[in-house]
């Protein structure tokens, strides 16, 4: 290739990128704010009829007229070796892909402008937020739920969490009594070999707590094995949740609304609960007002339709929290519950999945950059040869 073609296909690119600078800005300038985003949202599909698609059409293809018309005028007098052709080709490819690729660029103005209103260090915190007030957000029906308020959910304080055992007795025919209990979650380290024989060293590890070989290895849940030591999980000491004073029904619920990106589910749940029970049971009652009021910023920031009053809800709970046998189903908490799950999965998935190129038009896209590049070529190469023949 000539010196002017290659500074030719320079400025052809520079322009190109000019263009692709002005779809940026437009689609950071008219990317309608997280509140209106909803499961449909999705950086921009070519869609045949708006604004967009209309005027990326007239401007690829007026683009493409005079990058030709200019290409053949001024560049296609000269006898290029069949080597030349193909870096020509290749260049035709590139911009053949950037003339027809504008709105990827304007997708990528909406997600810098969605992370600029909104951080993913901010979507973590609101994450956060609800993850810690998660049990105080159900619909009251769900508070009857025993999967999802039940003993074995309480993570915090210790001797929880804890295991269930279900001891059956059969009374006649085929009713049966059922006794619940519960056992705190223990974990003994014990080297391997004083774990496989009888000795005075074990009888004195296991007497220290509380029983013998025989019955520890009837309680035991798991063991791990690691080198020469052994790691047993086992069920410690009996509880009695439904009598524990510490232990609420909203307690009882380890359940998490959506979960940080990066960190452990179960570290959060753990982390959850904790500062749940501290807000219940330690902290002052003002720190629970003043996470309900985080929460309704929450809910106000995503334009999600919220009857919440953080005063009247802080009450709900303190009194639901020492009236462990009245109905839990005047709890204030009203909100709408299918729009908060839609707009954070929504979210979740611009921010870490986002698809600049839709599939439902993959396809299209690369057959029209294979084929108006197939044109480009084609033509710039019969314009070669012919003005060579003449």
């Amino acid at each position: 290739m000539d010196k002017k073609l290659k500074q030719y296909f320079v400025k052809s690119f520079v322009v190109l990128l000019f263009i692709h600078l002005a779809y940026f800005l437009y689609g950071y300038f008219t990317f309608e704010g997280i509140g209106n985003i909803n499961t449909t949202t999705e950086f921009y599909r070519f869609k045949f009829f708006d604004d967009v698609s209309i005027s990326h059409f007239f401007v690829s293809g007026l683009f493409l007229l005079f990058f030709l018309i200019f290409l053949l005028k001024n560049h296609s007098k000269q006898n290029y070796s069949f080597a030349n052709l193909l870096k020509i080709g290749g260049l035709l490819l590139l911009i053949s892909f950037f003339t027809f690729s504008f709105f990827v660029s304007y997708s990528f103005g909406m997600n810098a402008k969605l992370k600029s209103e909104l951080s993913e260090k901010e979507l973590n915190n609101d994450k956060t937020v609800l993850n810690v007030l998660r049990p105080f957000l159900y619909n009251y029906t769900s508070y009857s739920s025993e999967k999802l308020f039940n003993p074995t959910n309480v993570l915090y304080p210790k001797p929880y969490p804890v295991i269930e055992v279900v001891d059956s007795t059969l009374l006649y025919d085929q009713y049966y009594s059922r006794e619940y209990k519960y056992y705190s979650i223990d974990t003994l380290k014990m080297l391997t070999a004083d774990l496989n024989k009888v000795s005075a060293a074990t009888s004195t590890i296991l007497d220290s707590i509380g029983f013998g070989k025989k019955e520890l290895l009837e309680r035991i849940i798991k063991k791990n094995t690691l080198k020469d030591s052994t790691e047993i999980i086992y069920k410690g000491q009996q509880i009695n949740p439904d009598y524990d004073s510490n232990i609420c029904i909203f307690i009882k619920n380890k359940a998490i609304y959506k979960p940080v990106n990066g960190i452990p589910i179960e570290k959060q749940q753990y982390t959850a609960a904790v500062n749940r029970y501290n807000l219940l049971y330690k902290f002052k009652q003002d720190s629970l007002l003043h996470n309900f009021q985080k929460l309704d910023t929450v809910l106000r920031k995503y334009k999600i339709e919220t009857g919440i009053v953080p005063k009247d809800l802080t009450k709900d709970v303190l009194f639901y929290k020492d009236h462990h046998d009245e109905p839990l189903n005047a709890i204030r908490n009203t909100f709408d519950r299918p729009a908060l799950t839609e707009k954070l999965t929504t979210l979740e998935r611009l921010f870490y999945e986002p698809n600049y190129l839709h599939s439902s038009i993959v396809s299209i896209f690369l057959g029209v950059i294979a084929t108006v590049w197939l044109i480009l070529f084609l033509i710039y190469i019969l314009f070669n040869y012919r003005k060579k023949a003449l």
